[in-house]
């Protein structure tokens, strides 16, 4: 039978890399393990004269104890894995995995075990977790039935992948169990420094766990890392690509670790560690080839600190939609045609054109995704790929994803759920015959920007049709009026397409494609 509690399942936090002794020392000393920092920032005003006006974000933990009745498992100063617990777990449970404890001068060894043994002690952990959950009284889940969420910090991502990934690590059925995974900033194509991936011989403080030949072994990726040089695929085979989530963080400038010497190797393009290039995952069928991106979203936030991606309002409501939310939205640009000025027509032409995404729901303060230039987040495609017509692929460009909840309506009698979309493609810096060419050339143009919303209401009960509308905010503002037409593909998804820009030179020219879906239905 289904499980009656879902979508609110169990919750298993899995922290990020500690480097030093005393990094370690602090992590376990921490009952939380980080997730429950908060944040406060301030907010520009309109207001003359009048300071920013301070905004708060509590934690990760308290939100989801306040927003969602989630609640941590501690009892008596001791937690689920100490042989003297006793008791049982509702599901609506926060449950830390407290890995680096043995690794600890503080509570363990003073030495640090292989990933490959903290994935096999997340399998342990997510069986421990289901026997208290099915035995707490009224939960009415089975052991067949039980699901729980992993939500994981950097390396803690690639500890999750690891598990599901590597039948040689864990055990099935707790792989069986996971039903969604939900990751902050996690180097899934390892780590570069200064442009080179970390070295496999660097075993110091474990800097080797994200080196790309090692990673390919935990991660039973061989076969695809000799391909491809890159090991920052999900096998559908080990864990639907669908059920996964990737959090990017695109502010290097906040990292303060090393006193900043990290986001200077990293360098643009990154969250201050990890680049933003390798801080996702694409999902690949049995074959090898590349079937659908997981779900993304981008945040300018830091790896970690006080303005870090996790203690962050950004994250924690792609984190609730991703895990409890009612649709969701997959956004696509497919580039039809690209004309250059009329002054460069039939010469050598080399340009590089970038996508930018603003996406934000109706009625809130912060964007659920943010892919713009200055923060150098934004989906590039050269001259090359737009104009080749054999390269259909490379015009068919990925974005982002957005989850709506009904929850988070603000106006609780209005069906629709409705976010704006701005959608830029900035003029490049065309180079012609190898040299720049300036004539023209106005830096930080655009070839086309125009913000988008859409309103969606889904069914509101059986034999009912989705009912989509939009409009383009510079033609009809405030509004979305227009009937959006849909088809529905194989897997009972929707697709509907808004076209954009215009084929005069210069411009761009193309679609909008959406592909939307119920979630947690």
């Amino acid at each position: 039978m289904p499980n009656p509690n879902a979508p609110f399942h169990p919750i298993i936090y899995v922290r990020g890399y500690a480097m030093t002794e005393r990094e370690q020392d602090e992590t376990t000393a921490d009952p939380f393990c980080g997730f429950n920092l908060g944040s406060t920032v301030y907010r520009a005003t309109p207001e003359k004269n009048k300071p920013a006006k301070k905004f708060i974000f509590e934690s990760p933990v308290l939100r989801l104890t306040s927003d969602f009745g989630y609640t941590d498992i501690y009892e008596n100063g001791l937690d689920i894995m100490d042989p003297d617990w006793e008791g049982t777990i509702p599901p609506r449970s926060i449950v830390i995995y407290r890995y680096y404890e043995q690794a600890s001068a503080l509570l363990g060894t003073g030495k640090t075990p292989e990933i490959s043994d903290f994935a096999k002690g997340l399998s342990q952990l997510i069986l421990r977790v289901r026997d208290l959950v099915c035995a707490h009284p009224g939960s009415g889940i089975t052991v067949e039935d039980f699901r729980c969420y992993l939500v994981a910090h950097s390396m803690g991502g690639l500890v999750c992948r690891a598990l599901l990934q590597n039948p040689d690590l864990g055990d099935d059925q707790a792989r069986r169990s996971v039903d969604k995974v939900f990751t902050y900033a996690t180097p899934h194509n390892g780590i570069d420094m200064d442009g080179l991936n970390v070295p496999k011989w660097l075993s110091a403080a474990d800097m080797n766990n994200f080196n790309r030949e090692y990673m390919a072994r935990y991660l039973k990726l061989e076969n695809l890392y000799k391909i491809t040089r890159r090991v920052d695929w999900l096998s559908e085979e080990s864990f639907p690509s669908d059920r996964f989530f990737c959090m990017v963080g695109t502010n290097r400038a906040d990292y303060e670790v090393a006193m900043g010497l990290s986001r200077t190797f990293a360098g643009h393009g990154s969250d201050g560690l990890v680049r933003i290039e390798n801080a996702s995952v694409w999902g690949v069928n049995a074959k090898g080839q590349v079937s659908t991106p997981c779900a993304t979203a981008y945040a300018y936030r830091s790896h970690s600190g006080y303005f870090g991606i996790v203690n962050s309002e950004e994250a924690y409501q792609n984190l609730t939609r991703f895990l409890f939310g009612d649709i969701r939205v997959d956004i696509w640009v497919d580039v039809e045609a690209v004309q250059l000025p009329p002054e460069i027509q039939g010469k050598l032409v080399n340009a590089l054109y970038q996508f930018e995404l603003l996406a934000s729901p109706r009625g809130k303060r912060w964007y659920l995704t943010r892919r713009v230039a200055e923060e150098d987040s934004v989906a590039c495609r050269s001259h090359e790929d737009l104009v080749d017509p054999a390269n259909k692929s490379a015009r068919s460009i990925f974005l982002s994803s957005v989850f709506l909840a009904n929850r988070a309506r603000v106006n609780p009698m209005r069906p629709s759920l409705a976010y704006g979309l701005t959608l830029g493609v900035r003029v490049p810096d065309y180079e012609v015959e190898r040299k720049f060419w300036p004539d023209g050339h106005y830096e930080g143009e655009y070839l086309f920007r125009d913000t988008l919303v859409v309103e969606i209401v889904p069914p509101q009960q059986a034999g009912e049709s989705w009912s989509v509308t939009f409009d383009w905010q510079s033609k009809n503002l405030g509004r979305a009026s227009q009937s959006l037409a849909y088809n529905t593909l194989k897997s009972g998804k929707l697709q509907m397409a808004v076209p954009f820009g215009s084929k005069s030179a210069p411009g761009i020219a193309g679609q909008l494609r959406f592909v939307v879906s119920a979630w947690n239905d």
